[in-house]
């Protein structure tokens, strides 16, 4: 069975495919991103494909070649980055909670000055005060206390080195559509329905770049699927691999 790879959302870490891994059927491999999970922070200019470089080295390292690689919002992005630098070494693309558009300038802006407050202040409250409140589905945040607070702490508990690097790097990235339109692989597209940050037309957006992409909309959950409805994430990457290996 062809691995999969499964890249973090900002500002958390692996531990939020926790729920995923579990109910997976298949060989799962969640690495952190730099910065992330206790992993070094890389020196180099912030950047996507600085992600992506460390994940094809990690992948080296494992005597993986052709993986399936996905990953939830910044983590899409990384593996947008992968599939622009590795294109070779991808089987199947699962985009989670994500866009393949470019930041807007204004958004963009946005990016670097909380990175600024962020290492400024040695602080993660600009994460807490701007970022947490849209990362989970209205249902979650009126009904999940527990879901809630494990997002806060995972949020709170971020490096804000790490977090500032990461915005930055988000800040600068490319569109994405053309590398989505250049795959020939199998392909899935997972969104919340109660998605702000990412949200179902974003994910239309993608699955119409992409060749005979699956789209799985689930609802009453926001941007962290993997978290808000972990069996509903696991049960759509499994039948992914699946279409990778027949």
């Amino acid at each position: 069975m062809t691995t999969l790879v499964l890249l973090h959302a900002f500002p958390l870490d692996a531990a939020m495919y926790a729920g995923v891994a579990a109910e997976f059927d298949g060989d799962l491999v969640t690495p952190d991103l730099p910065g992330f999970g206790g992993v070094r922070l890389t020196d180099a200019d912030p950047s996507m494909d600085v992600y992506a470089d460390y994940i094809a080295r990690q992948l080296d390292a494992a005597g993986l070649d052709r993986v399936v690689i996905g990953g939830t919002s910044m983590g899409g992005y990384a593996a947008m980055a992968f599939c622009r630098r590795h294109a070779d070494r991808v089987a199947g693309l699962a985009l989670i909670d994500t866009k393949a558009t470019a930041d807007a300038a204004a958004a963009a802006d946005g990016r670097r000055a909380m990175a600024t407050q962020m290492v400024e202040g040695q602080t993660t409250e600009p994460l807490l005060d701007n970022v947490f409140p849209k990362l989970l589905g209205e249902t979650t945040t009126r009904d999940r206390p527990d879901v809630v607070r494990q997002v806060r702490d995972w949020v709170a508990g971020a490096d804000p080195g790490a977090a500032a690097y990461a915005q930055r790097a988000m800040a600068v990235r490319p569109d994405s559509l053309e590398t989505l339109a250049a795959l020939a692989v199998p392909s899935l597209v997972v969104v919340g329905e109660e998605d702000v940050l990412s949200p179902p037309t974003d994910a239309a957006l993608m699955a119409s770049a992409l060749h005979g992409a699956v789209v799985v909309e689930i609802p009453r959950v926001g941007h962290l699927t993997p978290v808000e409805a972990p069996h509903y994430v696991a049960e759509a990457l499994t039948e992914l691999v699946q279409r990778v290996d027949e």
